[in-house]
């Protein structure tokens, strides 16, 4: 009878595990891959008339930095104004001042946790606050603000365990829409985009900061983060920043290959994206390429070049490849469009799926993230949307409204925060709220 009970405790516990660790969290931007896939079971195939149940909604102040979930925890970033003007030029920096803060959350309830936060200045264009996801990696959250300051958190507590001021220490003054890179760990190192002669990409020990390799001179770093692929039998760390795209050794930031590829107004933003022996990168200005790789992983043919009514050209968030199509939001346009791989050739594009309306939007947004068979995107207007999509055309598989659109840009409300998306729920957040939505199958 005791060996039978204690199969049968083994049994029930081994399945709770199960269930517990089948949870796919989101620990950084665009996921615990980096490649915007959502692998969670258990979630809904639409989203009904009614909506979603919304779990919890808490009070946090302004941003551009997405969530992330790990170990039962939410953490965002955002900023209290305190004094200034905010004139949303492209072109001005405008001052204020106030307080970056941390927030860490309980997943589940929207509990607030712990805080940490530091008086912060900012001289920036579109000063509404950080704009970097924490990345977190095991008992630590690494933050990076809107004017470079790097923070190394206690994942727990939210102690400081480390901390430094990049624009200080490397001697190059802030990106005029401020630091937007999002940190990356892999293995024991944490890179992050800085500037200053040979140190555009920094490697740190995560553990520490201590700086362990510094590389790459450019005339702006730009606001593309930091990305890691397997190419050639070897990992190679992109950095695309204003003037090139280039591929370092992790371990050393030694230069593998640079491909010339020049974003205009210094706007390298969207992530390369790599899909078998295919890379692509693009931003605002019908700048992009889809280069062919050659097997040792370094630029072969460009198969096509960005030019009008070709491609998509991405910014706040990045094309994505979905077999041999790409499917983003277009900086031109503010159009989502799909995109043949092979050739650039447009398949369709609309509106409904960033700005809502049905013309032109400049730097209409909507985040897609992939689940199974469909799509999940928020767009700008914080609606959720689930669709499929196809060479013919896409079929919304059901929408709600979110949460207000309360940040600004060229003249219309937007909201720019890519989602996280764990525990089956959603996390999304506005200048006012962080919401989770849950997104369970019954």
């Amino acid at each position: 009878m005791c060996k039978r009970l204690l199969a049968l405790v083994t049994t029930v516990w081994g399945l709770m595990l199960v269930s517990v660790t089948s949870a796919d969290d989101w620990p950084q931007w665009m996921g615990p891959q980096r490649d915007d896939v959502y692998r969670e079971e258990g979630i809904v195939d639409r989203i009904p008339t009614q909506g979603l149940p919304i779990k919890w909604r808490a009070p946090v102040a302004s941003g551009y930095a997405g969530p992330a979930v790990a170990n039962g925890r939410v953490f965002l970033s955002d900023y209290v104004i305190e004094s200034g003007k905010t004139t949303n030029n492209p072109s001005v920096r405008d001052k204020l001042t106030g307080i970056e803060r941390v927030l860490c959350f309980v997943a589940d309830t929207g509990q607030e946790l712990w805080k940490f936060e530091r008086p912060r200045a900012y001289n920036i264009s579109y000063p509404n606050g950080p704009r970097a996801t924490p990345t977190v990696d095991d008992d630590r959250v690494y933050v990076l603000g809107a004017e470079g300051d790097l923070t190394c958190l206690r994942v727990a507590t939210g102690e400081l365990v480390w901390e430094k001021q990049l624009a200080k220490e490397f001697k190059a003054e802030t990106p005029i829409w401020g630091h937007a890179a999002h940190p990356l760990v892999h293995g024991e190192l944490l890179y992050c985009l800085a500037g200053g002669p040979n140190s555009v990409a920094v490697a740190l020990d995560k553990m520490t900061g201590e700086v362990r390799w510094h590389a790459l001179s450019a005339s702006e770093i730009g606001y593309c983060p930091p990305i890691i692929y397997s190419l050639g039998g070897r990992e190679q760390l992109l950095i695309w920043h204003a003037d090139s795209l280039n591929s370092l050794d992790p371990q050393t930031g030694k230069l593998i290959w640079t491909y010339p590829l020049q974003a205009r107004y210094a706007m390298a933003v969207a992530a390369p994206q790599v899909s078998g022996n295919r890379l692509y990168a693009s931003g605002i200005g019908e700048t992009a390429v889809m280069l062919e790789l050659k097997p040792d992983g370094t630029p072969g043919e460009a198969l096509w070049t960005g030019r009008p009514k070709l491609g998509v050209y991405s910014c706040n968030a990045t094309a994505l490849f979905d077999g041999d199509k790409l499917y983003g939001a277009d900086c031109g346009s503010g159009a989502f469009i799909a995109v043949n791989a092979d050739d650039g050739e447009r398949l369709w594009e609309t509106f409904e799926l960033t700005t809502g309306g049905d013309r032109r939007a400049s730097q209409g947004t909507a985040f897609a993230i992939k689940h199974e068979n469909k799509f999940i995107l928020f767009t700008e207007t914080g609606d959720l949307v689930f669709a499929r999509f196809s060479a013919e055309g896409f079929e919304e598989l059901g929408r709600m409204h979110v949460l207000e659109p309360t940040g600004e840009a060229m003249g219309r409300s937007v909201v720019w925060s890519h989602p996280a998306l764990a525990n089956r729920c959603i996390y999304v957040r506005n200048d006012q709220e962080l919401v989770c939505v849950s997104l369970a199958a019954e």
